[in-house]
């Protein structure tokens, strides 16, 4: 693989390791606000428990009141039957004793009696006519007692009707009570139940929130650092390569550097041999020699009794 070719190479990778983060940013955001609503909506479902709880509590006090009441209410019509019962025996009896009375008011019996008393208090009788208009008298009274009877059972009656009514007064307080109180607790259920209802909505929305959450961190977010990794790896093998290849280069740069040095150095002390070579052969000759030529003769020769010495 030529440079380029790593270089675009590494560079490909960078982009997808970037574009990778970015996704990784994105699928940490998205877990984030997973996390936050979860938490919300958990905090919801914990209020909603608390309010459903403080909802029962009431609604079932309220019950004992209502069971209370109906024990009372129901206490009171049992303690109304006997009376009912007594009332109708005490009708029964009156309707009994009408059937022996003549048809004749008590008052008129009454005014009856009076004037019998009066006749035998104020007139002068013989004895057959008083024992007949006592015997009178009696027959009158056994009549006005059954009147008498009927009064004081009517009057018994009245006061029966009287407890009766206190009783029915009271279980009806308590019927009316039970009656409010029931339609409460059911306001109370029906509002239990709804919020019962949205908690478990509240509850699958934020074990939807989990899971997603979970789907993200364990499957999208593992999967997105693996790749990271393997392409990292790539990537510092490349750079690697792409080092190794320019310490490579530049040690074969030196190596070229050192060759043109020394091929320069060995012209140079060739041009200066050719020059000292020339200016001895002048001198030799008798002409003339330049100052440059002078020196490059006079070093040549120095090198050469250095190079004898040696």
């Amino acid at each position: 693989m030529t440079k380029e070719q790593k270089i675009s190479q590494k560079e490909e990778i960078i982009g997808q390791i970037q574009k990778l983060r970015e996704e990784a940013n994105k699928a940490n955001v998205q877990i984030k606000n997973c996390i936050d609503r979860r938490n919300e909506l958990n905090e919801l479902v914990k209020k909603s428990r608390g309010e459903i709880a403080a909802l029962k509590l009431e609604r079932d006090s309220i019950n004992e009141k209502v069971s209370l009441f109906k024990e009372q209410r129901d206490a009171l019509r049992v303690q109304s039957q006997p009376l009912i019962d007594e009332i109708n025996g005490l009708k029964q009896r009156i309707a009994e004793l009408k059937k022996t009375l003549p048809h004749i008011s008590q008052r008129e019996l009454q005014e009856e009696h009076d004037a019998i008393e009066w006749k035998i208090s104020t007139t002068t009788l013989d004895l057959q006519e008083e024992k007949r208009l006592i015997e009178d008298v009696k027959q009158v009274e056994i009549l006005l007692s059954g009147y008498k009877k009927i009064e004081s059972k009517n009057r018994k009656i009245r006061g029966l009707l009287s407890q009766r009514k206190t009783l029915q007064d009271q279980a009806d307080v308590l019927h009316s009570e039970l009656t409010d109180l029931a339609t409460k607790s059911q306001a109370l259920h029906s509002s239990m139940i709804e919020k019962v209802n949205a908690m478990k909505v509240s509850k699958a929305q934020a074990d939807v929130q989990h899971q997603t959450y979970i789907r993200t961190k364990e499957e999208v977010l593992t999967s997105i650092y693996v790749k990271i990794a393997e392409l990292t790896g790539q990537l510092k093998s490349i750079r690697a390569s792409i080092a190794k290849d320019a310490k490579e280069e530049g040690e074969v740069r030196q190596q070229t550097r050192n060759a043109n040095e020394q091929t320069f150095k060995e012209k140079q002390q060739a041009m200066k041999e050719k020059i000292g070579t020339e200016a001895r052969d002048k001198l030799q000759k008798g002409e003339k020699v330049s100052w440059d030529e002078f020196q490059l003769m006079m070093s040549d020769t120095a090198e050469d009794d250095e190079e004898t010495q040696d």
